[in-house]
């Protein structure tokens, strides 16, 4: 997997290259993950274009987009935002003033482990919010996956670090892809590389900041157990990630877009 070099983008690469079990590969340009593009500078933008990107999936909440407002990319009449989110939005709707005295309440409504309780218990707490997006927004996870099978060229994946609803949706597509575990683990696990360049850009907004003053880094790093976990819980539970995934609407006939999207 390849990083990225963006202006303003710090956890941003291209999925080609992922190793698939039968010995293939995930095609560059396919698939591209990264932190959120607010800040995207008009050479970042044209960098994106230069990749070929036609669709981006943006999985920040409703908050979060309103409290952060339109992003440059969402001015760019040859790229399809698709908004997809996967918290409980009745836990992040937006406050109704900007006043600074507000700050605190926001932060502790903003970032997906904040304030909410995981529906899925699983002993290790990060995958048990991964496997709470498949309970709490089943169409919202299987309409992202869709859009990346969909996507007319590169298809670029963000939330708001770009490591945690990111992650998980990235990891569903390349396990659907057929891409190795181990492969699929590394890559989330990449994020950490990154991390202080994550938070520091994050503690920029308003939006994340007193949430994330005084936490030290390693509450925030993406370990290779977490998805580990993440992914040995749907294996167990229901036999591999395409059965787990069945459950919640998604089809054989997605599983060959999808893979023809990544791989062809």
């Amino acid at each position: 997997m390849a990083w990225l070099s963006f202006e303003s983008l710090v956890n941003a690469r291209d999925l080609g290259g992922t190793p698939t079990t039968d010995g293939g590969q995930v095609q560059p340009g396919r698939l591209l993950r990264s932190d959120n593009l607010q800040d995207l500078t008009p050479a970042d933008v044209r960098q994106l274009l230069d990749l070929g990107l036609t669709d981006v999936i943006d999985l920040r909440s409703d908050f979060e987009v309103t409290r952060e407002g339109p992003g440059p990319m969402n001015s760019e009449p040859s790229v399809r935002v698709h908004r997809y989110t996967f918290l409980p939005e009745a836990d992040h709707t937006p406050l109704p003033t900007d006043d600074e005295d507000d700050v605190a309440e926001v932060a502790a409504r903003a970032l997906p482990w904040v304030g909410l309780e995981a529906t899925v218990k699983h002993d290790n707490p990060y995958a048990s919010h991964y496997l709470s997006y498949l309970a709490d927004k089943p169409a919202q996870v299987a309409g992202a996956l869709r859009t990346i099978a969909e996507a007319e060229g590169a298809v670029l994946v963000h939330c708001a670090a770009g490591k945690d609803r990111t992650g998980t949706t990235i990891a569903l597509a390349l396990m659907l892809a057929g891409a190795e575990e181990d492969a699929v683990i590394e890559d989330y696990a990449l994020s950490s590389e990154r991390m202080q360049l994550i938070i520091d850009r994050l503690s920029a907004s308003t939006t994340y900041r007193e949430n994330l003053a005084g936490r030290p880094l390693s509450s925030h790093m993406t370990r290779p157990d977490t998805m580990r976990a993440f992914i040995d819980h749907l294996v167990e539970e229901y036999g591999s990630v395409q059965q787990a995934l069945q459950r919640i609407g998604w089809t054989d006939a997605d599983t060959e877009r999808l893979r023809a999207k990544l791989l062809d």
